[in-house]
């Protein structure tokens, strides 16, 4: 019988997806389905051996990265804000109802209730 210890495990070394997650996201919130969803997205490499999935861990740091939100910096400006499509535009917009366009919620829905009157 031969000692089967456990394999040094390098960035490319070849893992199959659910243990990838198992290592590269030992506390949780990635599954295989997840890996899976962002291969589909161009974001993580997998090789594909005898019908089998696999991937490394260098891969998965590039996803990573590439998964990263940039810090947002702070909307500060001295200017007022710009307008909008619809205040620029000389007709109204489709969908709007020139009926309703003051009225609450509550008042809309009042109208549309009562009954019509037979002429």
């Amino acid at each position: 019988m031969t000692n089967r210890t456990q394999p040094e495990i390098t960035p490319d070394t070849p893992l199959r997806l659910a243990d990838a997650v198992k290592i590269a996201f030992p506390l949780g919130g990635m599954t295989v389905a997840g890996l899976r969803r962002e291969r589909d997205r161009n974001r993580l490499v997998i090789e594909k051996i005898a019908g089998k999935e696999f991937t490394t861990l260098a891969p998965i740091e590039r996803m990573r990265e590439l998964c990263r939100e940039e810090a947002r910096a702070p909307d500060f400006s001295l200017r007022p804000p710009a307008e909008t499509r619809a205040e620029r535009s000389p007709t109204k917009q489709p969908g709007s109802s020139e009926t309703t366009a003051g009225m609450s919620a509550q008042a809309a829905l009042q109208m549309r209730l009562r009954p019509r009157r037979k002429n």
